[in-house]
């Protein structure tokens, strides 16, 4: 083997090298197995959701008889058939049970499940039922809960830093104003699916479309009444998440499993895509006061903001949803005097739960809205204000939480955007357009992202995997993360190709299993490659240091003269391939199989301080787009987005590139055309894709430039340098937001902030123009 190729990046599939997602074909074929897939074994029974047609009631009476008397069902479900626990909060506060015993909180709320020989007998009896109830009032968003008296859902959190009144004492300018921004449906092309299949005493084994398998084995355990050992929960992929199977599956896997194991047969359960938006939750709607005092220069000197929150029946993910949002409320600004507090509320609507950026969203947009507030008040550019009270040095590095930020690029990768994308002539040259054309109107902003990686529950910043090195020398990768379709079964075995030094080829990588790899966390907070990859490379480099060991030994060399080649590992003076070495080293009895672990160094919080450091390091990015905009009408169109984006020396660069594609366009959908509307009944009205509008492919930018900051590398002790992707990129569509602000303000001489709320739909726009050209 004299001509072995010693370069890392011969090997195919090797780290910071574009390779295809492991599932791409089968994708594009139809050949990628979901749950739905999955062979029916005879016997399998179906079940379906019986909810309620009312908002806030007492419930009198539930008569199921004629439910019960179908054709072709077997039995019904109810809070009396749960043998352990009628409660799936994920955090354990005990308000979510599987089914109500006396009062129904929302619209669509789930009462009992009707099981039959099909799914459409079990979805025509569903509509059976008889009750009677006591109509109660609702409230069905945060300022009409308030107004009701209604209670937090959660504790609200208060992060403070400076002396906000002095700040405002001492500042020449002041703006107060209220930003309403909307929720948004998760729309994943998969919906909510499990199917439960019965084992011997108290074992049962769940197949569910979820973003967190150890969440529905534990909440599956709880409500049969068993241990943990006895439930199985397995997950090959879904069809997209984000964040909508964080939680939200619960309900599905108890209700599969219950079923499974009162009338011992399989059992699946599938809603309908109406059922499935109206019964489970979404982005969280803020309504956002906020007090920004600052001085000529457009600095911000003071901020006060409270964050009210939607948050639905139950606590689900409230808490740490409406916590993040004000960690992110700075984005990319030092505030030097601040006080930031949410406020949580109760409302008789479906219990809304984690969503890509968890919160965060919902702060950065506030961030920017009191910026283009400075820049419309100053007559400045925004950008010029943003570059102003950009993170800086020291005195100028503390964030509301008091987390000191220390490795801040922004002021280099947004002069690369502003460059690149041609930002200041592009917007001369629109000033210019807009002063001579009447109704058609242009408007472009450039918007920056800082975004915290780690989960802010710090016991869930840790990862396990499962490596088994079989005597041929193929490779068996398991992990306690999901695949979604965001790449992390890719990137997680490149890690491990990169480790080994091997083709990728010969790395299998097999489903997510609460048998294989215990406790694991959710795959979320874009932590999914950060740390299951470092788990993975931990359980390659045991097995590695085995096999180091044994050459050493055998060979009678040093430890240091055992070198791993591409697919070949180098030994002395002598040179052998790698499946040759594995081959020796099962028989001389040596472990060829290691469990993973890692855990996120250096993190802490404490809240009821309001003080630590709970994000291990930034993501950031940066977007500049321009839009035009038909004030006849309020129509627009996104001509072109530019963006460069920071995901630290990438593992990928094709599938993170997708990702910030992806995330950029879902963005720009929940601030333009995604509107969730309850009439005044508590229904909701937009809950299939003939009423909800996510954008099209005819939405995309005409032109579309994206670029990776390549020049990025991250902390040492993170995977291969590299940086999460998943959820800060999705920010970036604030910039068509803000670049619309710029159209609109366009017909009153850009003297007057227009303040779209979220999201600025066409209707909103329209009436925003109409507004300000009343105010001329």
């Amino acid at each position: 083997m004299k001509d072995q190729i010693t370069s890392t990046e011969a090997i195919r599939g090797a780290v910071h090298s574009d390779l295809r997602h492991d599932s791409a074909i089968k994708h594009v074929t139809g050949r990628a197995e979901y749950c739905d897939d999955i062979a029916e074994p005879a016997g399998t029974l179906h079940a379906y959701l019986g909810t309620s047609d009312v908002t806030h009631a007492r419930i009198r009476s539930l008569d199921l008889s004629a439910v019960r008397a179908a054709p072709g069902v077997i039995g019904v479900l109810t809070a009396a058939d749960i043998p352990g626990a009628n409660d799936i909060s994920p955090t354990g506060r005990n308000d979510e049970p599987v089914f109500p015993t006396d009062l129904i909180e929302f619209h669509g709320q789930p009462l009992f499940a009707v099981v039959a020989e099909s799914r459409d007998a079990a979805r025509r009896a569903a509509e059976l039922a008889q009750m009677e109830v006591e109509d109660l009032p609702h409230a069905l968003d945060p300022l009409q809960a308030q107004a009701a008296g209604y209670p937090h859902i959660t504790d609200p959190l208060k992060l403070e830093r400076g002396d906000v009144a002095t700040g405002f004492a001492e500042a020449p300018h002041r703006i107060t104003g209220r930003l309403n921004v909307g929720g948004q449906d998760h729309m994943y092309l998969e919906g909510q699916i499990s199917f439960a299949i019965p084992g011997e005493d108290d074992d049962v084994v769940v197949h569910c479309s979820t973003q967190h398998p150890s969440e529905a084995q534990h909440m599956v355990a709880h409500v049969l009444g068993v241990p943990s050992n006895a439930v199985t929960v397995n997950v090959r992929r879904m069809g997209g998440g984000f964040g909508g199977k964080e939680s939200q599956m619960n309900l599905f896997a108890c209700v599969a499993a219950l079923a499974a194991k009162k009338w011992d047969r399989p059992v699946k359960i599938r809603p309908d895509r109406d059922q499935d938006m109206s019964a489970t939750g979404k982005r969280h709607d803020f309504v956002i006061d906020y007090d920004v005092a600052f001085d000529e220069a457009g600095c911000i000197q003071a901020v006060e903001g409270e964050f009210a929150a939607r948050c639905g029946w139950s606590s689900d993910l409230s808490g740490p949803v409406t916590d993040r949002a004000l960690f992110h409320a700075d984005n990319a600004y030092f505030y030097p005097h601040v006080r930031l507090t949410s406020r949580p509320m109760k409302t008789n609507t479906v219990s809304n739960t984690a969503f890509r950026g968890f919160g965060g969203p919902q702060g950065v947009v506030a961030a920017e809205r009191m910026i283009e507030e400075i820049a419309f008040a100053l007559g400045k550019d925004p950008l010029e204000v943003r570059k102003a009270n950009f993170y800086g040095p020291e005195g100028r590095d503390l964030t509301p939480y008091h987390q000191q930020v220390t490795d801040n690029i922004l002021e280099r990768l947004v002069g690369e955007l502003e460059k690149s994308a041609d930002y200041q002539a592009r917007r001369k040259a629109i000033l210019k357009f807009n002063a001579q054309s009447r109704f058609l109107k242009r408007g472009i902003a450039l918007t920056p992202v800082k975004f915290g990686i780690s989960f802010t529950a710090t016991h869930y910043n840790q990862a396990g995997s499962l490596i088994h090195v079989y005597s041929d020398g193929s490779i068996h990768l398991n992990h306690g993360g999901t695949e979604m379709g965001q790449g992390l079964n890719t990137k997680v075995a490149q890690v491990v190709a990169d480790a080994f030094q091997v083709d990728i080829t010969r790395i299998k990588i097999t489903r997510t299993t609460t048998e294989k790899v215990p406790n694991t966390s959710a795959t979320a907070a874009s932590s999914g490659s950060d740390l299951n990859g470092m788990a993975a490379l931990d359980a390659a480099e045991q097995i590695k240091a085995r096999l180091v060991e044994f050459a050493a030994d055998k060979w009678e060399v040093d430890p240091a003269a055992v070198i791993f080649l591409p697919n070949a590992v180098k030994v002395g003076n002598e040179v052998m391939g790698f499946d040759a070495l594995v081959k020796a080293a099962y028989m001389a009895r040596v472990h060829l199989s290691a469990a993973g672990f890692y855990k996120t160094p250096d993190i802490y919080w404490d809240r009821a301080a309001g003080r630590g450091r709970p994000f291990y390091y930034y993501a950031y990015g940066a977007s500049c787009s321009e839009v035009s905009v038909d004030t006849l009408t309020g129509e627009y169109r996104v001509e072109r987005t530019d963006i460069l984006h920071d995901v630290g020396r990438s593992l990928n660069p094709v599938l993170d590139k997708g990702q910030v594609e992806g995330a950029f366009i879902q963005g720009m959908g929940w601030l333009t055309t995604e509107e969730l509307w309850w009439d005044k009944q508590g229904r909701l009205r937009t809950h299939a894709p003939s009423t909800y509008k996510i954008p099209l492919a005819s939405d995309a930018p005409r032109i579309f430039n994206v670029g990776l900051a390549e020049w990025s590398v991250n902390p040492e002790r993170t995977i291969k340098r590299s940086k999460a992707v998943g959820e800060p990129p999705f920010m970036l569509g604030i910039s068509v937001l803000e670049a619309l602000s710029m159209a609109v303000a366009s017909v009153a001489d850009y003297r007057e902030c227009p303040r779209l709320d979220a999201p600025a739909t066409p209707e909103r726009v329209l009436m925003a123009v109409e507004r300000l050209r009343g105010d001329k």
